[in-house]
This record gives C-alpha cells, sequence and structure tokens, in this order.
C-alpha cells in the first residue's frame, strides 16, 4: 500500500487585515443598518512541491497577493451587487442603494467596492477572496485553496475549493 500526502501552505498574518463598513439583508425582508468590521483574512494553499524549489508556493508571493486583495476592501463600504432585496446604481459620483425599492443609503463611489455577490456575509467574503486567489494563481499547480475571513474575534467562515 502507498503513502498519500499533500503540502499545505497557510498564510495568517496580522496584516491580512480590512476595516470596512456593511450591512447584510435577512430572511423576511429586513435589512440591518450599516456597521463596520476590522476584518482579518487568512488563506491555506494545498497543491505538490514544485520539483525545483521545493516549495508548493513562495510564501513572500501569497503574502503580496493577500495584502493586495484585502487592501482592495480596505476602509469601503462593501455594497453585494446580486442582492436581489438591493438595487445599486453608480451615478455622478454617487453610489445609490435602495432596498426593497425604498431609498437607503448614498454613498461616494470611491469609498465603495461592489462585489459580485449576493450578500455580504463572512461566508460569502471568504468565497470571493477565494475564488480571486484562484484567479490570481491560475498556473499554479495546486489542489485546493482554502480562505477564512473573521468579522470578530471568534466569528469567522471559511470556504474551501477544490481544484481540478
Amino acid at each position: 500500500m502507498g503513502t498519500r500526502g499533500a503540502f499545505t501552505v497557510t498564510v495568517t498574518k496580522e496584516d491580512l487585515v480590512f476595516a470596512a463598513a456593511h450591512f447584510i439583508t435577512f430572511a423576511g425582508h429586513r435589512c440591518e443598518t450599516l456597521h463596520g468590521h476590522n476584518y482579518r483574512a487568512g488563506v491555506q494553499v494545498e497543491g505538490g512541491i514544485d520539483p525545483e524549489s521545493w516549495f508548493v508556493l513562495d510564501f513572500a508571493a501569497l503574502k503580496r497577493l493577500m495584502r493586495r486583495l484585502t487592501d482592495e476592501l480596505d476602509h469601503r463600504v462593501l455594497l453585494p451587487r446580486d442582492n436581489p432585496k438591493l438595487a445599486i446604481a453608480e451615478r455622478d459620483g454617487s453610489v445609490h442603494v435602495a432596498f426593497d425599492g425604498q431609498p437607503r443609503y448614498v454613498f461616494p463611489a470611491r469609498d465603495c467596492v461592489i462585489l459580485p455577490i449576493p450578500n455580504t456575509t463572512v461566508e460569502m467574503l471568504a468565497q470571493y477572496l477565494t475564488r480571486r486567489v484562484r484567479a490570481e494563481l491560475d498556473g499554479v499547480q495546486i489542489t485546493a485553496i482554502e480562505l477564512e475571513v473573521e468579522e470578530n474575534f471568534g466569528q469567522s467562515a471559511s470556504y474551501r475549493e477544490a481544484l481540478d
């Protein structure tokens, strides 16, 4: 019987953080109030050993990638583009958000990130960031990515994606 194994590279640095405002919509047509979190992100990448470098992925490259992705969200209002209860429109340098047909918020466009997700929950943020990491690592021989987003100490969600 042969031995099966896998290598995992993990990056959870103290500077992989972003402070952002958001709100989520709940079942029953309820929208919570705007509030913020100091989020923290960590990533695990699984794959085979490169025969020339003897590592799965260079830690420095993975840290740079994660810093860039978290910087994109830092000090922004996170808005879910694909939420059926919200209408988000950008005009004249502002982002207008209506909930259930009623105007709710107007933000400066430069302060917003409109994300291709249905809600700005930590679950959806983890999935979004995982997919961004996967796209950025296209061509690197990895078998899985798992990314965790923490919104408060002890409150987090992870998303794991196995790759073909």
